[in-house]
Order: C-alpha cells, then sequence, then structure tokens
C-alpha cells in the first residue's frame, strides 16, 4: 500500500540532534561518540524519517570526512541494518547452545528490586520482550543474571555490549561488510531516553576487530577490563558533557 503525506509534511523540518559513533583505532577510545545536529522532516511517514537520516548522514560525511556510514534503525534503506539489529543478531550461549536474539536475551537477564530474572523472556517475541510490563513494574535495576553470570549496573551498558559484541563475533559471515564502515547510528536511539545502543556496541566490535582484540571477550574479565583500559566515550559521555 502507497504511503499518504500530510501535505505539511513537505515543508515542515525542525532541528534534530542524534549520536554517531565512530571506531578508533589509534585513540584512547575504542568508540568515539558525537552528537550532530542536522534537519529533522516532521511526519511519521517512512519516507520523511529516511529523509532525516539521510540529511543526518550528509551531516556527518562532511563534518568527519566519511564516505561509508551505516543506520541499524530498521528505516535505513540498507539490507545490512536487519540482521545486525539486537532484533534479530542471535547470540549461541555455552549452556543450553541455542541461540537467542541479543534483545531476549538482554530482556530476560535484568534483575530488580523487586523481581527478575525473567527467564521466559528468552523466548518469546524480541519486541514482546522488551516491552513487557514487569521491566518497568519490578522496581529499580540492579544487576544481570544471564545464565549464572552475574554483572553489574555498572559501568553502563557493560553488559549489553558484551551481549552484542559476542553475538556479532559468532556471525562471521557479517565482518566483511561491517568492517567497510566508518560509523554507526540509529535515528530511533534517543539518549535522553535510553542508554543501551546497539550502533555503539556495532562501532565498538568493528574498533575491538580492527585492533586486533576480540580473542577471549567471551570472557567477562576480559571484556569487563576494557573499560579500564580505554576511555569510555558512549551514551554517559554524552550525559557528562551535558548533551542530554
Amino acid at each position: 500500500m502507497q504511503e499518504t503525506q500530510n501535505p505539511m509534511e513537505q515543508a515542515q523540518s525542525a532541528v534534530e540532534h542524534r549520536p554517531v559513533f565512530m571506531p578508533r583505532v589509534n585513540s584512547d577510545n575504542l568508540v568515539k561518540t558525537d552528537m550532530v545536529r542536522f534537519e529533522r522532516h516532521v511526519g511519521f511517514a517512512s519516507r520523511q524519517k529516511k529523509k532525516s537520516i539521510n540529511d543526518m548522514h550528509q551531516v556527518i560525511r562532511k563534518k568527519y570526512g566519511f564516505s561509508h556510514v551505516l543506520e541499524l534503525s530498521s528505516k535505513s534503506g540498507n539490507k545490512l541494518s536487519f540482521p545486525l539489529s539486537p532484533l534479530s543478531l542471535k547470540l549461541t550461549n555455552e549452556y543450553d547452545g541455542q541461540a537467542y536474539s541479543v534483545e531476549n536475551a538482554f530482556q530476560s537477564s535484568m534483575i530488580f528490586e523487586d523481581g527478575g530474572s525473567y527467564t521466559d523472556l528468552l523466548t518469546v517475541p524480541p519486541r514482546q520482550a522488551k516491552k513487557d510490563a514487569r521491566l518497568t513494574t519490578s522496581g529499580e535495576l540492579i544487576g544481570y543474571n544471564y545464565f549464572g553470570m552475574e554483572w553489574s549496573v555498572e559501568p553502563l551498558t557493560t553488559f549489553y555490549d558484551w551481549l552484542y559484541v559476542n553475538a556479532l563475533k559468532q556471525n562471521t559471515h557479517l565482518h566483511e561488510e561491517v568492517m567497510q564502515y566508518q560509523a554507526f547510528t540509529d535515528r530511533e536511539f534517543n539518549p535522553k531516553k535510553s542508554i543501551h545502543c546497539a550502533a555503539y556496541a556495532l562501532a565498538m566490535f568493528v574498533a575491538l576487530n580492527k585492533r586486533g582484540l576480540l580473542d577471549n571477550v567471551e570472557d567477562p574479565t576480559v571484556f569487563f577490563n576494557l573499560y579500564h583500559e580505554f576511555k569510555v566515550s558512549n551514551t554517559e559521555h554524552l550525559l557528562e558533557e551535558g548533551w542530554v
């Protein structure tokens, strides 16, 4: 069915800020996170969202001199975005040999003051897992438990990044194409509302791969140490810098 467009959408636009995540090789950061300012085309039609993404990427190309930027949201228009989505990308765990999406693994591992982890979320559709009411009615998030492997909340995003990096490491058929990109975005990710971002974790994978540091990242201790060996520039950095 062809999308209809509100006539007002043609002329309307607004300023928007979104992060761009850039893998780094010769730096004390694995990933450099920066905010870009671009014109947001008002409206919910897919064409409006694609225009906004194109404008954002034009700003990134001009500002940083990049030629290859990948948008990870469903409105990307790039076929690579789908298998790299946390809703699609799967991690096979060593405990039961089953493969679960990054989204399912993450949501099902959360431990709250008043409940969790809700392991039944491993096997529901990923979008359903993400929207499960218990995740917002069980009190403060205090940690994670992934098949008996316990993670703390701090440093922020560590557990989520570990899941995503290891899932992508297992999916070797995606590596060659992924490594061609210089920066990653997800326009649907709003740092005012969320902390964890697959585009950041994807940039981290590229940086680790280029540096030859992917060996043993399955070991939580090895991965955790990366957050002390390198300066962290994720959404927590945006908070510190006053962007959000």
